[in-house]
């Protein structure tokens, strides 16, 4: 009895350091919700809508601020358990109060505002709202949700930390360490990112885009989102620079940021042994090929469109980021079969990319490969797969390789059963897997499943599959369950 009293107090003190984490992450929301209100100098008209954003905002600040200056912890390092605990509390803070705006402002039900509001901060890219009539601050909000849930809630208030930190957090969300240092890599991480950003926006700029579509389009691009201020996504311009160069910004947004970063200190021959990368270097021209010659060539009235077409929609598909350029109800079958795979298989792990990742489809390949290999060797030979992950070569355990099996039977069996209820609601079966695929995987491709008014249960089970998907299964798991148990067992000790 005197252990678990002595347990619930340490749990106690444990839970001041994860509120005030949740604090300082819901600090960070108020100030994203914030952001819409920068646009007031260019619009003025929509000065109206300023409290729309400003109330929630200040009210996260405040509360958050409030939080971590009350229970601010002496030592700060966090465990993976714990950090699971901040990011399911955090995200649930980040949905619901990125909904206020959309209901206040746009008047879309509560279950439509939380869809939106999830898509965005997921960057699914899934859409309820008609772009339209969307007043530009709310096109830009939904832009910015994309691309601060893109980088990620842990990796910007790690940076925004002055003294040291254990990874818990920044490992509950999936993001993988630059260099050792938990604060430095996680400044490195957004400095990266906003350097994409910069770029990404200018280089629109300069091929004809509008500055405001320029600018939410580099957002969206980078984060994989995919939201767009046009109904058509890209294919309002049909443009092959514009198109060239979001290719270039969807391809940079799914690249591992670990990669990224040991392509910009130089060494080439390191990245280059990246699986990932060889991955998509064999996926891509395969997949746009297979498009080109079993669906662009017979539908699209010149060459130059149908090739376009094939490598413009696989990209948008393998990275996750959801845009297009085209209707895919007009495509046959098979079409519809390679965007489902590609959006099954996904983009870099540690990256702003989502589904079962490259990653791990490279792992249980390499695996697969050294499994059948060992069949033929004498038994006295003890032999390891290896990977390289930036600059370091990796043996893979059994341990490992059994994690990552069951994380891709978990995916694959959570997509079944999404695609079962949608279909059950009446829609296809190519239409439920592909709408249900495109939610999973954090995409934003749709066969027209997703609307304003589609059922409550279909927009229900298409929430959870955004959610799981981007905190991929485990963190929601081990975080949920944690709180959970931890809260019985202070319960249970008065």
């Amino acid at each position: 009895m005197l252990a678990n009293t002595r347990y619930a107090t340490h749990l106690r003190q444990r839970y001041q350091a994860i509120l005030a984490y949740t604090g300082l992450l819901c600090t960070i929301i108020g100030l994203i919700l914030l952001t819409p209100l920068l646009l007031l100098f260019f619009f003025p008209e929509e000065r109206p809508l300023a409290a729309i954003f400003l109330t929630p905002g200040l009210f996260l600040i405040l509360g958050g601020a409030v939080a971590w200056w009350r229970l601010a912890p002496v030592n700060p390092t966090l465990t993976y358990y714990e950090g699971a605990v901040i990011i399911v509390l955090a995200w649930a803070v980040a949905l619901v109060m990125g909904s206020v705006p959309f209901i206040w402002g746009m008047g879309l039900t509560p279950l439509q505002a939380f869809f939106e509001s999830t898509s965005g901060w997921t960057t699914t890219g899934l859409s309820v709202v008609n772009v339209l009539e969307a007043p530009r601050l709310f096109l830009f909000y939904r832009s910015m949700i994309q691309l601060a849930g893109g980088a990620g809630l842990a990796i910007i208030a790690l940076s925004a930390l002055t003294g040291p930190t254990g990874p818990g957090i920044g490992l509950a969300e999936g993001r993988e360490q630059l260099v050792p240092h938990v604060r430095r890599s996680a400044a490195l991480v957004l400095s990266i990112y906003s350097g994409y950003v910069v770029v990404g926006t200018v280089a629109l700029v300069l091929v004809g885009m509008a500055w405001f579509d320029a600018v939410n389009h580099a957002f969206t691009a980078l984060s994989t989102g995919g939201f767009s201020t046009r109904p058509e996504s890209i294919g309002y311009w049909d443009s092959p620079l514009i198109e060239g160069v979001i290719i270039i910004l969807m391809l940079l947004g799914t690249l591992n940021f670990l990669t990224a970063y040991t392509l910009l200190r130089g060494n080439w021959r390191a990245a280059l042994r990246n699986g990932e990368l060889h991955l998509m270097a064999l996926a891509i021209p395969i997949c746009a090929v297979g498009i080109f010659l079993f669906v662009s060539i017979g539908l699209y009235p010149t060459l130059e469109k149908g090739v376009r077409v094939a490598i413009f929609e696989t990209i948008t598909a393998l990275s996750t980021t959801g845009f297009n350029t085209i209707d895919y109800r007009t495509w046959p079958s098979f079409g519809w079969l390679v965007l489902i795979i590609l959006m099954l298989i996904g983009g870099g792990t540690g990256s702003t990319a989502g589904a079962i990742k490259q990653f791990r489809i490279y792992i249980l390949y390499r695996a697969l490969r050294w499994e059948i290999r060992r069949i033929f060797l004498p038994k006295h030979i003890i032999t390891e797969p290896d990977i390289w992950i930036g600059e370091t070569r990796q043996f893979l355990s059994d341990a490992r390789i059994r994690q990552i099996a069951l994380f891709v039977f978990i995916y694959i069996a959570t997509f079944l059963v999404g695609s079962a209820v949608i279909a059950a609601y009446g829609y296809t079966l190519q239409e439920s897997l592909f709408e249900f695929a495109s939610s999973i995987g954090t995409i934003g491709l749709s066969v027209g499943v997703t609307a304003a008014d589609a059922p409550a249960g279909v927009m229900l089970t298409q929430i959870i599959g955004m959610i799981l998907g981007r905190l991929e299964f485990f963190t929601v798991i081990v975080g949920v369950g944690k709180l959970v148990s931890d809260l019985r067992q202070i319960v249970g000790s008065h």
